[in-house]
C-alpha cells in the first residue's frame, strides 16, 4: 500500500502556499510603495500650491499697501491666475465681488483662503508667513519725493565709494518708502567697518554704514509729527506723557520706516514695563494714519472652478479597486502556480511509480524534460542500471565462487571415496595431492575473506617503515622457483633509497599476486620484471611481463572479481579471478592506486603508486 502524503507536506500545496505568500507580500509592498509615493507627490504638490498661494497673498497685500482702493486690481488678479494656474477671487467682508479671474457665473469656493489686510497682516517681512502687524510696504505719508530720494541716493553712493576705498564693498538697497541704506557684501570682514573712516564711529557696522542716512527728510518729519499727534492721546491716557516734546526713533537698517519699540524724550526712555503699551498706541496711530493710503480689507478665495484643491482620499470605490486588483493578482498567481506545479509534480509521480516497482524488474522512469526533474530521472535510471549490473555481478560471483570451490572439493571427495572403498592406497603422493587441494581451498577462502573485509572497511594494515628494495627482493625470491619451473626469467630493478610506510605482509601479498599472475601468463623463455623507483613524492612499483597482453576491451575489467580474459580457462590455467581485485583493495588501504596498461602481443604492465616515506633516523 502506497504511503499517503499529508496535504501540508505535498509539493503542490507548498508551491501554492509559497506563491500566495509571495503574491500577498508583493501586493502589500506595491500598495505601500504606491501610497507612500502618492502621499509624497501630493505633499510636494500641496507644498507647491501653498507656496503659490503665499505668493498670491503677498502680491495682493503689496497691492493693497500701495493703493488706496481695489479699482485696478483686476489686471493683477488675472496675471497672477495665469502665472500660477489658480482661480483667484477677491471679495469684501459681505462677499461682494471685487475681482475674479474666472467668469462671473462661476461660484466661489466654500471658504476664503486668507484675508488681505495690510494694516493687520505682514506678508512681506518673512515669505510664507502671515505675521501680526502692519505690512512694511504700507508707507503712506512716509513715501519720499523724487528729489528727496535723489538726494539720499547721492549720499548713499558717496558712502559706498568710501567703503570701497577701504576694501569694504557694500551694496545700496531701498526701503519701501524709497529711503536708501547700505549693506555689507556677503563674506566681507566686518573689522574693516569697525576701523572705517566712513562712518560716525559706531561699534555696530550696520549702524555705522547707515548713520549718515538716518536723519528724517522733510516728508518724513511731517509724517512723524502727524503720527506723534495721533499717538499722544493714547499715551496720555496711559500716563505716559512725560511733559516733553515726543519724537520717534527711526530704523534705517530694516524694512520698517518707523520703529515702534521705543518712545524717547529729551530726558529718559520710557519705563520698560510700559514698552508694550507704547507699541500698541503707536501701532493704532499708524493704522489710523495709513488707512486713507491703503485698500480696505478683503477676502481672498483660491481654487479651481467651483472646487477646492484636490486632496488624497481613500474612498470606498478606491478601496474596492485595490481589493479587486489584489484579488485578481492572487487568482492569476494561484492559477499559474497550479499549472507549473502540475508540470513539476507529474514527472515526480512517474519517478515515484518507477521506484515502487519490484526490484527484480529494474523499472526505468521516463525522461521528458531537460530540467532538474529530467536530470533526477536520468540519475534514477543510471542508479537502476548500476543496481542491475551489480545484481548480475553478484549472481556471477556466487556462480564463480561455487565453481571455484566445487573443483577442489570434488577432487578431495573423489580421492577420499576411492580410498575408503580400498581401491587406492593412501600413499604419500595421494596425501600430498589432497593437501594441495586443501591449500587451494584455503587460498580461495582467504581471498574472499580479504575482499569481504575490504568491502566492509575493516581490512587492517599494520604500517611500519619498509625498504622498497627489500620488499621487491622478497617477492622475487618467493616466486623464483615457480618462474624457473615455468621457464620464465624473473628480473628485479630497484632504487635502494626508496622507503614506504606500509604493511610489509600486505605489500608482499599484492606484489606476489601480480608476479604470480605475470608468470602464469608469460610463455616459456619470457621475462617478468619487478622494478621500483622514486617519482617525486611517490614510490612506483612495476610488474612487467612479455606475455600475449590484454585486449583493449578487456583492460577496464582486469580488476573486477572472478574476471578472466578467456572464459574457458579453469582456475588452474587462469587463476581464481580474485588476485587483482585484492591488489586494488590493498593499495587503497595504503592510500595508493593500481593501474594496468597493455598492448596485445607486447605484454602487460601493472603499476602500483604509493606515497613515499622518509628513511628512518637510525638508517644511515
Amino acid at each position: 500500500m502506497k504511503p499517503r502524503i499529508p496535504w501540508r507536506k505535498r509539493l503542490l500545496v507548498r508551491l501554492l502556499f509559497t506563491s500566495v505568500l509571495i503574491a500577498v507580500c508583493s501586493v502589500a509592498a506595491t500598495a505601500w510603495l504606491a501610497v507612500t509615493t502618492t502621499t509624497s507627490a501630493l505633499e510636494e504638490e500641496q507644498g507647491q500650491d501653498l507656496a503659490a498661494d503665499n505668493k498670491i497673498l503677498a502680491e495682493l497685500s503689496g497691492y493693497a499697501a500701495d493703493h488706496p482702493d481695489w479699482a485696478g486690481v483686476q489686471g493683477t488678479v488675472r496675471a497672477l491666475a495665469a502665472k500660477t494656474g489658480r482661480r483667484i477671487a477677491l471679495t469684501t467682508a459681505d462677499r461682494t465681488l471685487i475681482a475674479d479671474s474666472a467668469s462671473h457665473d462661476t461660484p466661489l469656493p466654500p471658504r476664503p483662503a486668507a484675508a488681505v489686510d495690510p494694516l493687520h497682516t505682514d506678508t512681506y517681512t518673512e515669505f510664507g508667513a502671515q505675521l501680526s502687524g502692519i505690512d512694511p510696504r504700507a508707507v503712506g505719508p512716509f513715501r519720499l519725493t523724487a528729489s528727496e530720494r535723489a538726494e539720499l541716493d547721492m549720499i548713499a553712493k558717496k558712502l559706498q565709494y568710501c567703503f570701497d576705498r577701504v576694501a569694504a564693498p557694500t551694496a545700496v538697497q531701498h526701503t519701501p518708502s524709497g529711503r536708501p541704506y547700505l549693506v555689507a557684501d556677503e563674506g566681507t570682514d566686518d573689522l574693516l567697518y569697525r576701523k572705517s573712516p566712513c562712518g560716525d564711529g559706531y561699534a555696530d557696522p550696520a549702524t555705522e554704514m547707515n548713520a549718515a542716512l538716518a536723519h528724517p527728510t522733510r516728508t518724513e518729519t511731517k509724517a512723524l509729527a502727524a503720527l506723534t499727534d495721533l499717538a499722544r492721546p493714547c499715551l496720555q491716557a496711559k500716563d505716559m506723557d512725560l511733559g516733553g516734546p515726543l519724537s520717534l526713533t527711526y530704523d534705517t537698517t530694516g524694512r520698517n520706516p518707523v520703529s515702534g519699540p521705543f518712545l524717547v524724550t529729551k530726558k529718559k526712555v520710557v519705563q520698560r514695563g510700559t514698552d508694550q503699551s507704547a507699541k500698541n498706541c503707536i501701532a493704532d496711530a499708524r493704522r489710523t494714519q495709513l488707512e486713507p493710503y491703503v485698500a480696505p480689507a478683503a477676502e481672498l478665495f483660491l481654487g479651481i472652478g467651483d472646487q477646492t484643491a484636490p486632496r488624497f482620499d481613500m474612498s470606498r470605490a478606491n478601496k474596492a479597486k485595490i481589493v479587486g486588483a489584489a484579488g485578481l493578482v492572487l487568482a492569476v498567481t494561484v492559477a499559474v502556480t497550479a499549472v507549473v506545479a502540475m508540470r513539476l509534480v507529474r514527472p515526480l509521480r512517474a519517478l515515484t511509480a518507477a521506484a515502487q516497482q519490484p526490484p527484480e524488474l529494474h523499472a526505468r522512469a521516463p525522461v521528458r524534460t531537460r530540467d532538474e526533474t529530467g536530470l533526477l530521472a536520468e540519475a534514477f535510471n543510471d542508479l537502476t542500471e548500476r543496481r542491475e549490473r551489480l545484481e548480475e555481478q553478484r549472481r556471477a560471483m556466487v556462480s564463480d565462487i561455487a565453481h571455484e570451490l566445487r573443483s577442489p572439493l570434488t577432487n578431495i571427495r573423489g580421492w577420499l571415496e576411492v580410498t575408503r572403498d580400498g581401491l587406492v592406497d593412501p600413499d604419500p603422493a595421494l596425501l600430498g595431492s589432497l593437501h594441495e587441494e586443501a591449500l587451494v581451498l584455503q587460498r580461495i577462502i582467504d581471498d574472499l575473506q580479504d575482499l569481504a573485509a575490504a568491502d566492509a572497511g575493516t581490512l587492517r594494515v599494520h604500517r611500519e617503515p619498509v625498504r622498497v628494495a627489500d620488499l621487491v627482493d622478497q617477492a622475487a625470491a618467493a616466486h623464483r622457483v615457480a618462474a624457473d619451473a615455468a621457464g620464465v626469467t624473473l628480473l628485479t630493478d630497484t632504487d635502494g633509497t626508496a622507503w614506504l610506510d606500509a604493511d610489509p605482509v600486505r605489500m608482499r601479498q599484492a606484489l606476489g599476486n601480480l608476479v604470480s599472475n605475470a608468470i602464469r601468463h608469460t610463455p616459456a623463455d619470457g621475462t617478468v620484471t619487478l622494478s621500483a623507483r622514486r617519482a617525486g613524492d611517490d614510490v612506483v612499483l612495476t610488474v612487467t611481463d612479455t606475455g600475449p597482453g590484454i585486449a583493449a576491451d578487456d583492460l577496464p575489467h582486469v580488476f573486477e572479481r572472478f574476471w578472466r580474459a578467456e572464459k574457458s580457462r579453469s582456475r588452474r590455467t587462469g587463476g581464481s579471478g580474485l588476485g587483482l581485485p585484492i591488489v586494488r583493495h590493498l593499495l587503497a588501504a595504503h592510500d595508493g592506486t593500481a593501474e594496468a596498461r597493455s598492448e596485445p602481443g607486447k605484454g602487460a604492465e601493472f603499476t602500483l603508486r604509493l606515497p613515499a616515506a622518509p628513511a628512518p633516523a637510525d638508517v644511515s
